[in-house]
C-alpha cells in the first residue's frame, strides 16, 4: 500500500492531453492531496502531425456516433475501432517514455532515489456530452503502465449528475492557499476551451460552501487555432501576431455569439467544437481580421463569465497556451476590471498547471477525497472520481 495521508506527502506524476491537441504535458508534484509541498520536474512531448491527425479523426468519428454506442465502447476500450486505437497507440508510445524520463529527473531534482509513487493520467477527450451522461477519454492502456495509475477521472462525476468538467478547481484552491491569496481571485485556463475557477482561499476545504465556483467560459484557443490551420496551415496564431494586425468585425459575432450559453447559470461545460458556428461566420474575412475577431470573441466570453461569480475577482491568473498570445492577454485586460497576469507572476508554471492538477487529483483519489463538488461541476454531492489500476 502507498503510505499517504494528512501530512504525509508523496511524489505523484500528472499527465494531461488537452483540447488543443498539441502534445502531452507531464509534471511531478509532492502532495498529500490537501496541500502542495513541492513542485518537481516537468516535460512536454509534441504530437507529430500524424498523431494530431489521428486524434482529429477519432474526434470526428465520435461526433458521428450515438451516445449508446460510445457508452458501450468505453467498456471495451473501443476494440476494433481503428480511429480510437490509433490514439491509444500514440499516447501509449508517448506517455510511457515520458513517465520514465520524469522519474529519472525526479531523482536528480531531489538528490535521492525518489520515484513517483502514483500517476494521474487524463487521456484524450474524444466526446463530451454530459447532458446525455457521457464523457469519453481514451489513449492509455493501464495494464502497461509502470506504476499505480489513476484514470477515467470524469465519469463518476457525470454519473452523479455533474458536467464532468472542469476538474482543476480543487487544485486551484490548493494553489491559492500555496501563494497566500487573501482576496477572491480567478484562475483562467485558456486551452482549446476556456475555463475559469473563482476561489475564496479563506475557506477551510475546497468542497466548503462558497469556496469555489467553476465552469467553462467558452472557446479558448480552439477557434483561432482552427482558423489559422484552415487559412494558413499553421497550428496557431503565434503570439497573437495575426490578430494584432487585424480588425475585429463585431457584426460577424452578433448572431453567432452563443449568448444562450454565456447567460446560462453554472455549472456548465463545453465540447471543443460547440462554437464552430462562430468559426463558420468568419468566412470571407482576411486571415488577420478573422484571427482578431475570434480572439476578441474568446475575451468577450471570459468577460461575460463575471456575472456568474459571487464577487468580481481581485486578480486574474492566466494559465494554458493562451497566455502566450499577447493580443489575447491585452484584450482580456481591456475587458476585465482587475489585473490580468500569467501565473508565472506568482511563481507558478502556466504550461504545466493542468498536468500538476492531475497529479494532485490522483493523490486525492487514492485517499478517497472529493475531486469535484456541486459548485464546480454540478454533481449532486462531492464526488471522488477516477479509477485506480495497479501494475502488480
Amino acid at each position: 500500500m502507498i503510505d499517504v495521508g494528512p501530512g504525509k506527502p508523496i511524489w505523484a506524476l500528472g499527465v494531461m492531453t488537452g483540447t488543443s491537441m498539441d502534445g502531452v504535458d507531464g509534471a511531478m508534484l509532492e502532495t498529500d492531496g490537501d496541500t502542495i509541498s513541492a513542485f518537481g520536474p516537468s516535460e512536454y512531448v509534441d504530437f507529430t502531425p500524424t498523431q494530431r491527425f489521428g486524434i482529429q479523426k477519432a474526434i470526428a468519428w465520435a461526433a458521428e456516433q450515438r451516445t449508446e454506442v460510445l457508452k458501450t465502447g468505453t467498456r471495451t476500450n473501443f476494440a476494433g475501432c481503428p480511429e480510437v486505437q490509433a490514439v491509444v497507440e500514440a499516447l501509449d508510445g508517448s506517455i510511457g517514455p515520458l513517465a520514465i524520463s520524469l522519474s529519472e529527473k525526479l531523482s536528480v531534482h531531489t538528490n535521492t532515489a525518489s520515484d513517483g509513487e502514483i500517476a494521474g493520467v487524463h487521456g484524450q477527450t474524444i466526446a463530451h456530452r454530459p447532458e446525455q451522461g457521457l464523457t469519453v477519454q481514451v489513449g492509455l492502456s493501464p495494464d502497461r503502465f509502470p506504476m499505480p495509475l489513476v484514470w477515467d477521472f470524469r465519469t463518476a462525476d457525470v454519473d452523479a449528475g455533474g458536467q464532468g468538467a472542469p476538474l482543476a478547481p480543487f487544485f486551484h484552491f490548493a494553489l491559492a492557499k500555496y501563494i497566500g491569496a487573501q482576496e477572491p481571485l480567478a484562475f483562467l485556463n485558456i486551452g482549446g476551451v476556456g475555463n475559469v475557477t473563482w476561489v475564496d482561499a479563506s475557506k477551510a476545504v475546497p468542497s466548503a460552501d462558497g469556496a469555489l465556483v467553476a465552469f467553462d467560459t467558452g472557446p479558448g484557443n480552439a477557434l483561432v487555432n482552427d482558423w489559422m490551420a484552415a487559412t494558413t496551415g499553421a497550428t496557431m496564431d503565434k503570439g497573437g501576431a495575426a490578430a494584432a494586425a487585424g480588425q475585429v468585425h463585431a457584426d460577424r459575432l452578433a448572431t453567432n455569439s452563443g449568448q444562450a450559453y454565456l447567460d446560462r447559470l453554472p455549472p456548465k461545460s463545453l465540447d471543443r467544437n460547440d462554437f464552430h458556428g462562430v468559426l463558420a461566420a468568419m468566412e470571407g474575412l482576411s486571415i488577420n481580421d478573422g484571427a482578431a475577431t475570434l480572439t476578441a470573441f474568446t475575451a468577450e466570453c471570459v468577460a461575460a463569465s463575471v456575472q456568474h461569480m459571487p464577487s468580481p475577482p481581485t486578480r486574474w491568473l492566466v494559465c494554458g497556451g493562451g497566455r502566450h498570445n499577447t493580443t489575447m492577454m491585452a484584450m482580456l485586460a481591456e475587458r476585465l476590471d482587475a489585473p490580468v497576469d500569467p501565473v508565472e507572476a506568482v511563481g507558478l508554471d502556466g504550461d504545466m498547471l493542468e498536468a500538476q492538477a492531475f497529479a494532485y487529483l490522483a493523490v486525492r483519489v487514492l485517499r478517497g477525497l472529493p475531486t469535484s463538488a456541486p459548485s464546480t461541476t454540478g454533481c449532486r454531492e462531492p464526488v471522488s472520481g477516477g479509477r485506480i489500476s495497479y501494475p502488480w
